[in-house]
């Protein structure tokens, strides 16, 4: 048995740059790994993926990321996940779970990896890291030691539908660090009750992680509804 984790990704900036003739976006991002976690159990045997925990998703398999992952590699396992990272919420946890599969396996092509999905590359190795095209291109930078506050709403956003409405309202540019913010607000306008609350609990204006659902600010401000993690180091 082999025991994995797959860190978190938050997205502390996200500017987009461009839109690709294939229809994928260009981005200018700065990303950072955090200690939320899926913990990933590995087993010899035919392909079998089950997942527990707060969130116990259930994806048809081809659409599995760690299907996916395990087919790049060649390798057949069973794999149970225990899914704390809440899917839709703009935290990359498909993506998270699939790098670490791809990282168990020294599997160090990452930009190759960006077909299984655009946080792969990044999650892969993690820490902290410049990342653009459409996630494909990585540029590390030195870790910095943080600590964020999260809250999380009980739905996730839909990724494809955000970015296809961020096209629709003419590629809104956003004053709060995310392009995507205007986009998601929306299709989503509850979100904006999640928003609320954190900057009353925090006295901080919240930022949105990547496409949504997930708001956050910097620091540590523990409460019953808000999760507190840190930035983790490369993995490599």
């Amino acid at each position: 048995m082999y025991e994995l984790e797959a860190p978190a990704k938050l997205t502390l900036s996200l500017a987009i740059t461009g839109v690709r003739p294939s229809g994928f976006h260009e981005i200018k991002a700065e990303m950072v790994t955090i200690s939320l976690t899926d913990t990933i159990r590995l087993y010899e045997g035919d392909t079998e993926i089950s997942y527990r925990g707060p969130y116990p998703i259930n994806p048809p398999a081809e659409d599995d990321l760690i299907v996916k992952a395990l087919n790049t590699i060649g390798k057949s396992m069973k794999v149970e996940v225990n899914k704390r990272i809440p899917p839709g919420g703009g935290l990359g946890g498909g993506s998270a779970n699939a790098a670490a599969i791809l990282r168990w396996a020294n599997f160090k092509n990452e930009d190759s990896a960006v077909h299984l999905g655009s946080d792969v590359p990044f999650n892969i190795r993690g820490g902290r890291a410049k990342v653009t095209g459409i996630g494909e291109k990585v540029t590390y930078l030195p870790f910095e030691e943080k600590t964020f506050t999260l809250i999380l709403p009980p739905f996730g956003c839909s990724t494809a539908e955000v970015y296809k409405t961020w096209d629709e309202l003419g590629g809104p540019e956003s004053q709060s660090g995310n392009d995507l913010e205007q986009a998601t607000l929306n299709i989503y306008p509850e979100m904006e009750e999640w928003k609320e609350a954190l900057e009353k609990h925090t006295g901080k204006t919240a930022r949105l992680a990547g496409s949504g659902s997930t708001w956050f600010v910097e620091g540590n401000y523990p409460g019953e509804s808000f999760i507190v993690a840190h930035t983790t180091p490369e993995n490599f």
